[in-house]
């Protein structure tokens, strides 16, 4: 007799459903797990072995045979101990019967106790989509899973008490779903920042958009400083944006029962040299990369000219299309990757170009504005200097505006934004930007002089009309006006005034 118990398996961030079939048959006692199963998945047996009989369970002296399907698809990792020991049990008769809209997956101790797995959301929103009602996950998984609406989410602490709920003994109460909040606590103010009011202007315009930002100045001129307290200012995360996040850290094992869902926007910032795969994914198995773990909050690059170009390069496509896919021989996956790039970096080597202590001549000076390449550049919203303080401004009392303040014009922009049916400026359809950007006269001149004048691209142009779109949102205009668009094309002529 063949028992069929249903469990789930990932592929990147998509969960699946996969069938173990459980087999006894006669001939000398054997153990084998088929369906391209790796290591950790063929190290089950002796999990599931010790866990039956250390549960006082008759561990079957027969055959036994267990396939993992779709065959032909590669399965990785723990989360199989569970369905197979289940299925084992059936097959024996320890099981009366398995009810036929339920999953199991979780890993087993020794003990028969159950531990967490990866990727528990995503296979739970997977086991909704495919009709599963009821879903057993290991107790410390169950608050993540819970939110896959409309499922039923048994958290199992071990063998005993689960054999006895499937034998109607014991009643294993379903889990609660946490209340879902995207309120910001304990991150940095602005209000810790002194001065720089022409640089917190630009990244309050960059959070009310979702734009690409690169500052440029001085050492100790405040750029990370900056960067680091965007976060406190960034639009309130929808549960739909939580779910898409959460999908990609349960998938990397950055969730707890403490923390099963991400109420906050990612700042993810990688070291200098990171390697193209990891800030992409990649790996035997592929895995997200920096790319996807900033998805729905923010990539900082600090002193951008010193990464590899081959690195930076990585960031063009998914700036453009929002998901990274990567490819294997042994398979691929595709990732979301909808995120703000923020870069810092130095105007020169030294870090001094443009003032009397640059020891840098022209010729490295250009070489160092080199080391990135234009299709990246053009790709950024906003240019933003941000040069050193005076005595005056870090000596005087009292700090600017807190966070607080400017989150509450960031979300008002982002609301009008989602009116119009999209959800950021940065990221608008093009039948949408000729929709919501028409210029009057006026501010097509203005337009016409400033292409003509900076040789700016098709895709500058575009990038322009959306920054204006959002200067004009954050004061509640419905239409572009001049104003607007000469602050959006003064971010954008920094870089190419530089380079000339």
């Amino acid at each position: 007799m063949v028992t069929k118990v249903r469990s789930l398996g990932l592929n990147g961030i998509s969960g699946y459903e996969v069938s173990v079939e459980c087999f006894l048959s006669g001939g000398l006692p054997a153990f084998e797990i088929v369906g391209l199963p790796d290591a950790a998945v063929r190290e089950a047996r002796e999990r599931v072995r010790a866990a039956v009989k250390n549960c006082s369970l008759k561990f079957p002296v027969s055959r036994i045979t267990v396939n993992l399907a779709p065959a032909d698809t590669k399965k990785a990792g723990t989360v199989y101990d569970l369905p197979v020991l289940i299925g084992i049990l059936a097959a024996s008769g320890d099981i009366k019967s398995i009810p036929e809209d339920a999953a199991f997956f979780g890993e087993l101790s020794l003990a028969g106790e159950l531990r967490p797995v990866p990727g528990a959301l995503p296979m739970a929103l997977a086991a909704k989509r495919l009709g599963i009602k009821k879903l057993f996950v290991p107790e410390e998984n169950a608050a993540e899973a819970s939110f896959a609406e409309g499922l039923l989410v048994y958290p199992v602490p071990d063998i005993h008490k689960l054999l006895k709920h499937l034998e109607g003994s014991l009643e294993i109460e379903p889990a609660r779903t946490p209340e879902f909040s995207a309120e910001v606590q304990n991150l940095p103010d602005f209000a810790d920042v002194k001065g720089q009011f022409a640089a917190k202007r630009a990244l309050e315009i960059a959070a009310a958009g979702g734009h690409n930002v690169l500052m440029s100045g001085p050492p100790g001129a405040g750029k990370s400083m900056l960067a680091k307290r965007l976060p406190g200012i960034l639009p309130d995360m929808s549960l739909q944006e939580a779910l898409e996040t959460t999908e990609i850290y349960s998938v990397m094992g950055l969730t707890s029962r403490e923390n099963p869902i991400i109420t906050t926007r990612p700042f993810r910032s990688p070291h200098h040299t990171v390697s193209a795969v990891a800030l992409s994914g990649g790996g035997t198995n592929p895995k997200p990369g920096e790319i996807s773990l900033s998805h729905n909050g923010v990539l900082f690059l600090d002193e951008l000219p010193e990464f590899r170009p081959d690195t930076l390069e990585v960031l063009r496509q998914p700036m453009e299309d929002g998901r990274v896919t990567i490819s294997r021989a042994s398979g691929g996956a595709t990732y979301p990757s909808r995120f703000m790039l923020v870069c810092a970096m130095n105007p020169c080597k030294c870090g001094w170009y443009g003032y009397e202590r640059c020891t840098c001549s022209e010729a490295s000076v250009r070489r160092y504005h080199e080391r990135i390449s234009g299709p990246l550049l053009d790709r950024i919203d906003i240019f933003v200097d941000v040069p050193p303080l005076e005595f005056e401004e870090l000596s005087q009392k009292g700090g600017g505006e807190p966070s607080a303040l400017i989150r509450r014009r960031v979300n008002a922009a982002r609301e009008r934004q989602r009116k119009r049916g999209v959800e950021s400026n940065a990221s608008m359809p093009l039948a949408a930007l000729r929709e919501f950007c028409v210029l009057s006269e006026e501010c097509t001149r203005l337009m016409q002089s400033a292409y003509e004048r900076l040789g700016l691209s098709a895709r500058s142009y575009d990038r322009i009309l959306r920054v204006a779109r959002t200067i004009a949102d954050l004061e509640g205009e419905e239409n572009i006006l001049p104003h607007h668009l000469s602050e959006a094309i003064q971010y954008r002529s920094m870089v190419f005034e530089e380079e000339k």
